[in-house]
């Protein structure tokens, strides 16, 4: 993914066709030290293709993706569960509050 990023910042940086050397050099500017089997592989599968064209494409595939996850799981379980569901809450939320206390330290301490 860090190839890709670099990839891209340097084709927006007016690049079209960046290289493997170009992509090191990005990488090695923040510290970071390129796979040399992966970036050619990046190089080879991008070459000579419209990056904006690959976008858009990678847009619409990702919009067919359905991305609900259990979100509409908690609501139903409640409908059905009636007054059993908050006090389910309560105890994770207490279990939650003691774990927390456990660790010995807090997030702002």
């Amino acid at each position: 993914m860090k190839h890709l990023a670099a990839y891209l910042l340097i084709a927006l940086a007016g690049n079209e066709s960046p290289s493997a050397a170009d992509v090191k050099g990005v990488l090695s500017s923040v510290g970071i030290d390129a796979d040399s089997d992966r970036l050619d592989k990046l190089i080879a599968e991008l070459k000579g293709k419209d990056l904006q064209e690959l976008i858009a494409e990678g847009t619409t595939k990702l919009a067919s993706v359905p991305s609900g996850g259990a979100g509409g799981a908690a609501p139903a379980a409640a409908a059905a569960g009636g007054a059993a569901a908050p006090a389910e809450e309560k105890k994770e939320e207490k279990e939650e509050e003691e774990s927390d206390e456990d660790m010995g330290f807090g997030l702002f301490d």
